[in-house]
């Protein structure tokens, strides 16, 4: 049974457009909670990667949820997937996961519970690798099956990334290669199966979060549904700088740029694309190297201002200019 064929859309492609999110939330504001407990350190301004409020001198709390639609047909693997995604807008706030509970809807007379479990299943073998305790969840019945996770998670407050503390003359890394958004369109459509997109999907930005708070950056995002460009341009608009990409330096999955010729893009990633063009110089690179920045990644890498062994440089931070990110080719 192809689950990716019970839904439109398929992982962080699914998501809300970044420009239509940012209409929906331009001039929502919070309301001020009265006797609220902590300190709010990271809420909506910059649309970072999880909710982070101060509890203790030392101790902050990171809040986050995350779901979607099928990425790969399989449902252990999807449910690693969403699990892994989930955790890791905790690692990108420098935390460490505590709890998840678990988000699924299911179209119940469509699809046997079987394959459900297998989902949970999967999950909740991802959230034991974490260290990450799983209990509970809430379910709906639903026409699209759906699956992910809230999770709480702690971090020191001196130690917290955020994607608003960048600043000129820092190196930019990335943990993980490019083209999932392709290579999982091209799943849907085909059926051919990517061991190394799912291996790269099921990885735990766990390793890489705890050596960027070991090498004391401070900056950071993870990159999902916006793909490279948006959460960069996020990233570089909230910290005031302007942000150079190397194209050549990053890393992409085997296969990607075949996907990309072969018609397989995620409209998802063509959205993305179109959001940040007004705000990108990138008359150096091709189309398809532009498509494939912009890709929509479903548990991706981290993005840091700063380095860590084992991750490659793909660019660097400089004064802020007319545009918020260079591409050059």
């Amino acid at each position: 049974m192809r689950l990716t064929q019970y839904a439109q859309g398929g992982g962080c492609a699914c998501k809300i457009p970044p420009g239509e999110l940012e209409e929906v939330l331009a001039g929502l504001g919070v309301l001020t909670p009265k006797r609220a407990v902590g300190e709010l350190l990271v809420g909506l301004d910059t649309g970072d990667d999880a909710a982070v409020v101060q509890i203790e001198q030392d101790t902050a709390v990171v809040s986050t949820a995350d779901f979607f639609t099928p990425v790969v047909d399989d449902p252990y693997d999807w449910g690693r997937i969403a699990a892994a995604n989930a955790l890791s807008d905790v690692y990108a706030m420098g935390g460490r996961p505590l709890i998840g509970v678990n988000l699924l809807c299911w179209p119940r007379d469509v699809l046997p519970y079987e394959i459900a479990r297998e989902v949970l299943r999967g999950g909740a073998s991802v959230t034991a690798e974490a260290g990450c305790h799983l209990a509970g969840g809430h379910s709906v019945n639903d026409p699209e099956p759906k699956y992910g996770m809230a999770v709480t998670g702690i971090v020191h407050p001196a130690r917290l990334l955020r994607n608003d503390t960048g600043k000129a003359g820092l190196p930019l890394t990335l943990t993980k290669p490019l083209g999932l958004g392709v290579l999982n369109n091209r799943h849907k459509a085909t059926g051919e199966v990517f061991e190394e997109a799912v291996e790269t999907m099921t990885r735990l930005n766990a390793e890489a979060s705890r050596a960027a708070v070991e090498a004391g950056v401070l900056c950071a995002t993870d990159v999902t549904g916006f793909g490279l460009l948006g959460h960069l341009y996020k990233l570089a608009r909230a910290s005031g700088v302007t942000a150079v990409v190397d194209a050549a330096a990053v890393p992409l999955l085997a296969g990607a740029r075949n996907a990309v010729r072969d018609g397989y893009v995620p409209g998802g990633s063509r959205r993305n694309l179109a959001w940040v063009a007004p705000h990108t110089d990138a008359r150096s690179a091709d189309e398809e190297t532009m498509i494939l920045l912009a890709d929509a990644q479903t548990s991706g890498g981290l993005l840091l201002a700063g380095e860590i062994p084992g991750a490659p440089v793909i660019g660097e931070l400089i004064p802020r200019g007319p545009h918020s990110v260079i591409v050059r080719g």
